[in-house]
């Protein structure tokens, strides 16, 4: 099992606070730190100091980290080119090191789409299949080849498949709740398929369609990660809860329940022996309140090694 840190920054952080997170969650043993890919604050609250972007910031985390992975659950079709992006994501791999992962989807919220003036296509499935074809297919192309596409939504003509990964295969993360078009591209494209913020029994469904996908078209399900992002409230105590939960304008009592990871540590050890049970193989800890780095260092030091590893 593998354990990662995800943040919200479109909810309020600057590029310190999240150097902070992911120092933090590098320093205390968790295995990545990954971001959302939004450019709005969702709900009511103080937006400031505003949007950061994704891959600019994973860009300067690549050089102040040393060892945790790092990527985007999920990166959007609907911002970047996928020529663009593979180029991007290459040249962040090369900056850490090769210790980048590939989170993609089709994005979702309309209202930021609105606001920055991005397009937002009523159909946008077939532009991650597209998109999905055309960064792995990049990726995998020999050097000195070179690489074609020539689709409904994109043409590469000639492409040279530069700069090159670090990585031999740049982990490649699709997810949703989608019970047959999802599980197909995670099957086809994916190097780990991941589920967020359902409750348990969704959970055993969905990963079961991912491996029949598998199946379907031959590969081994083994050979595809499983993954869980969860919304995260840690703490010792009950009044550290209580304060916690304030702070993203939530009660302690709305978040427990089958779906969310919520207490200290003997209950955040069931509910993840839990999901690992069900096949999980990585659990991603969605922390809502970037300036308390004190949840990441508590989680690391009275709850990680209690884990299932």
């Amino acid at each position: 099992m593998e354990y990662c840190v995800f943040t919200e920054p479109q909810q309020g952080a600057s590029y310190d606070d999240q150097l902070a997170f992911a120092q933090a969650a590098e320093r205390v043993g968790f295995d990545g730190c990954f971001r959302s890919d939004h450019y709005l604050r969702m709900g009511d609250g103080d937006p400031r100091p505003g949007p950061t972007d994704a891959w600019t910031t994973l860009a300067g985390l690549a050089r102040e980290t040393s060892h945790i992975r790092l990527g985007t659950l999920v990166s959007s079709v609907t911002y970047r080119q996928p020529g663009v992006l593979a180029i991007q994501v290459a040249q962040v791999d090369a900056m850490s090191g090769g210790r980048v992962e590939l989170g993609l989807g089709t994005g979702w919220f309309e209202r930021e789409h609105l606001a920055y003036g991005i397009p937002f296509p009523a159909k946008r499935f077939d532009l991650l299949e597209e998109q999905l074809a055309i960064v792995t297919g990049l990726w995998a192309t020999p050097e000195g080849e070179r690489f074609d596409f020539d689709g409904a939504h994109y043409r590469l003509a000639d492409a040279p498949p530069l700069p090159r990964p670090v990585q031999t295969r740049v982990p490649v993360i699709v997810g949703g709740g989608g019970p047959k078009r999802t599980p197909e591209l995670a099957a086809r494209y994916a190097t780990e398929f991941n589920i967020g913020f359902r409750p348990e029994h969704e959970i055993a469904e969905r990963f079961a369609g991912v491996r029949a996908a598998c199946e379907r078209i031959g590969r081994d399900p083994s050979t595809l990660k499983l993954s869980v992002a969860l919304t995260t409230l840690a703490a010792p105590t009950e009044g550290e809860l209580d304060r916690r939960a304030a702070r993203i304008g939530r009660t302690v009592d709305e978040m427990r329940g089958d779906v969310n990871i919520v207490g200290a540590r003997a209950e955040i050890v069931a509910k993840v022996e839990r999901l690992a049970e069900l096949g999980a193989d990585r659990v991603y800890l969605q922390l809502l309140d970037l300036q308390d780095v004190e949840q990441v260092e508590y989680l690391g030091a009275d709850v990680l090694a209690h884990l299932p590893r």
